[in-house]
């Protein structure tokens, strides 16, 4: 099943530049991806699944010319392909998600193998036993053993959307769970390098994000959240926050794959990890949900140091909401999934520090008091040398609004269209 893929305004940009874009400029963007992803089917087939096998008689000798239909549990899209000579079939550029399997061979009972689950860059093998019988006789398999993975020695780690959702994470940013992979250790910011992971010894800007099949990084010669920072590599496109909620909200993440080592030559443009994320889709049914996660100074007790000098409690407001909405436009068609959500955080600060004394400002020369009395008024003992104490309550807004909206379109049987629109305007 081929797929093809077009990205709007915003998808990977993060602060102020996803914020100063106009209306109207990101439409036309969007209309521009939309018309390349069409001309360039090849860009998103490395996140698709494979899934293939041997189809044999009950004597284990193979059946050539078996009709092997593959339809999706979530939109009904059917695939069919027939096994060769040597009675192999293979049906690629799936869309990962559930799938129901028919095999159909003449002399031979239809064999139906339900809910075979394909993961995001998985290439799967299924194997088929036929027993002699009428054709219109079937045998409904219901569950079956883990599928093989086929021509695949990559070391990877797949996070599900199940587990996402069953795991509390503060932040709801995916990058938390990348921490779950083998190999992967945790790096320190420092002026030269952007804090982020290593994965066994390579650099941290060594690393490759995908997102449906598209580039979500910045180079890490560009961009000022990368001070001092050369080289040819590459970094995640993070948030103001620092995190990964830009890329994809939490909730419309279906499941995602780091690829630790000897990964395919499609994913050779770094030597690091390979981080696939792949979106939710629409199916044949509605689904919503909606969120709000809070803290609220009212709940948490006053800052020592505020305390000990008889300050106010500083403001402290993290609300964190939004929802997901998908379902059909035209059943069996045309799908539609959207996303949105908003984080707005007052962090609380007390200021411990000192400013110049009264008498230092009276004794000043004219010509410099002004810039003395440009500092806020000492509220604290006299420090001497012409220095006083001064404390103080503030808090420090910040914002991120993360939303898109994914479209996908079954033409033909053998073709999927999707176009996905998303921004992530974020500020401190």
């Amino acid at each position: 099943m081929r797929r093809i893929g077009a990205l709007g305004r915003g998808v990977f940009v993060s602060g102020d530049h996803a914020a100063s874009s106009t209306g109207r400029s990101g439409l036309a963007i969007a209309v521009k991806a939309l018309v390349f992803g069409l001309l360039a089917p090849a860009a998103v087939t490395a996140q698709n699944a494979e899934i293939s096998g041997f189809i044999s008689d009950p004597s284990g000798l193979a059946v050539p010319a078996a009709r092997v239909v593959v339809q999706s549990g979530q939109t009904g899209a059917r695939r069919a392909v027939s096994s060769n000579q040597s009675g192999e079939y293979s049906v690629p550029a799936l869309v990962p998600g559930s799938y129901d399997l028919t095999v159909e061979a003449k002399g031979f009972k239809t064999l139906q193998q339900k809910g075979v689950i394909l993961e995001v860059d998985q290439r799967a093998r299924l194997d088929f036993g036929l027993t002699l019988g009428s054709a219109s006789e079937a045998i409904t398999v219901e569950g079956s053993a883990p599928l093989l993975n086929a021509s695949d020695s990559s070391v990877s780690t797949v996070i599900s959307n199940r587990f996402i959702e069953n795991l509390p994470l503060n932040g709801r940013s995916f990058s938390s769970l990348i921490d779950l992979a083998p190999g992967v250790v945790l790096t320190p910011a420092t002026l030269y390098e952007q804090g982020q992971f290593s994965v066994n010894g390579q650099r941290p800007d060594a690393n490759y994000f995908m997102v449906d099949g598209v580039s979500a990084n910045l180079g890490s010669a560009g961009g000022g959240s990368t001070l001092l920072q050369s080289g040819s590599g590459q970094l995640p496109a993070t948030s103001a926050f620092g995190g990964m909620s830009n890329l994809v909200s939490l909730d419309a993440l279906e499941e995602f794959r780091i690829q630790t080592s000897t990964f395919a030559p499609e994913y050779g443009r770094t030597p690091g990890a390979q981080v696939s994320v792949l979106t939710k889709s629409g199916t044949n049914t509605f689904h919503g949900t909606a969120f709000e996660y809070f803290r609220n100074d009212k709940l948490d007790s006053n800052d020592w140091f505020a305390n000990r000098n008889a300050l106010a409690r500083p403001e402290l407001r993290q609300n964190d909401f939004g929802g997901v909405l998908g379902g059909p436009i035209r059943k069996d068609k045309l799908f539609f999934f959207g996303s949105y959500e908003a984080l707005r955080v007052r962090q609380p600060q007390v200021a411990n520090t000192y400013v110049p004394s009264l008498p230092s400002r009276q004794n000043a020369p004219p010509a410099v008091q002004p810039l003395l009395n440009a500092f806020p008024l000492p509220n604290g003992p006299d420090l001497g040398n012409g220095n006083a104490a001064f404390f103080a309550t503030y808090s420090d807004p910040s914002s991120l609004d993360s939303y898109g909206i994914r479209a996908d379109y079954l033409p033909f049987s053998n073709a999927t269209i999707f176009a996905r629109y998303s921004g992530a305007p974020s500020e401190l």
